[in-house]
């Protein structure tokens, strides 16, 4: 037995038979799990309209960390595990011997003992992975830098609630190919939906993860082509977080990548539009788009709430 296992076993309090579930790509999940945490996402949303009492995390504490800032990340997992009765305890690199440079691994080990599930959203996806790969407890990827499995988990969602099954749709991905078109192709691939990403040349998703999600997912470089008869559009910003330095070259980039009225009517007449947020009116989506009828970002946003509920009570429960 390795000593990181001969731990797990003596861990006092905290011993799990077998490994602990993890969320760190979309994948993690069956397609069956998928519809199953949609369905109750549906129902706790309801739940929280109407008042009906879902405190099913009952003294649960849910570990927070975040080495990036998140508006959305932060509210909606916090209020969240509120809701389902439990406590979610904020950690920044400043509040964590992380900022000091105590190795990922030795940080789970103690964090892990002493909560129930842990969130992070990170920078690189090899640190999700080392918290996980040393935690007695599900680990929740927040964001990285490769994935960003909650908010897709979100927008199927937003989509399923309003529409049903996105199986034998089509979406349409304008913009980077960042952390959210990756997790958009291992949903194309899990949920058997087509997924036609628009990328400037040098911006193309992952060769490897756009390899294994070749069946569903194709890179285009004409953007209203990929938006023809599309029921869902969908981008990002231009420049994500840690990226700043890049704003410039990347405006010239993808100048001709922005989402507009023109490029939503390619799509079809009912087409949803979605943006993870936060959004830039005039760079990748005009105003009368992200303001306009066809819009649902705002339903995304407290979506995420709804989704991540679902997910924790899964995990967690």
């Amino acid at each position: 037995m390795s000593p990181s296992a001969r731990r797990r076993q003596e861990a006092g309090g905290k011993t799990r038979p077998g490994s602990p579930r993890h969320f760190l790509r979309l994948d993690d999940l069956g397609s069956g799990e998928v519809e199953t945490l949609l369905e109750r996402a549906v129902a706790l949303k309801a739940y929280r309209r109407t008042g009906v009492d879902h405190a099913n995390l009952i003294r649960r504490v849910l570990g927070m960390i975040f080495e990036k800032p998140s508006t959305r990340t932060r509210v909606s997992f916090e209020a969240g595990i509120y809701q389902l009765g439990g406590h979610g305890m904020f950690l920044s690199p400043d509040d964590l011997q992380l900022g000091r440079g105590e190795p990922i691994g030795d940080t789970a080990e103690v964090v892990s003992r002493m909560v129930d599930g842990v969130m992070i959203r990170t920078f690189g996806h090899h640190r999700v992975e080392a918290f996980a790969a040393a935690s007695y407890v599900p680990v929740i990827n927040g964001l990285t830098d490769s994935y960003h499995p909650c908010q897709v988990l979100t927008d199927l969602f937003t989509w399923y609630e309003q529409r049903g099954s996105i199986s034998g749709r089509t979406v349409a991905w304008i913009g980077d190919g960042n952390n959210m078109a990756h997790s958009w192709i291992k949903a194309a691939v899990l949920l058997g939906f087509e997924l036609r990403l628009a990328c400037p040349e040098g911006f193309e998703p992952d060769p490897a993860i756009l390899e294994g999600g070749a069946s569903h997912a194709t890179v285009m470089r004409d953007p209203r082509a990929a938006a023809q008869g599309a029921d869902i559009v969908t981008t990002d910003v231009w420049a994500s977080m840690g990226q700043e330095a890049e704003s410039d070259d990347r405006e010239r980039a993808f100048g001709a990548y922005q989402v507009d009225s023109d490029l939503m009517a390619a799509a079809k007449p009912d087409a949803l539009f979605m943006h993870c947020l936060p959004a830039h009116r005039g760079e990748e989506v005009t105003a009368e788009v992200l303001d306009g009828p066809q819009s649902v970002v705002w339903e995304e946003a407290e979506n995420r709430m709804h989704a991540q509920k679902a997910l924790m009570e899964m995990l967690l429960a």
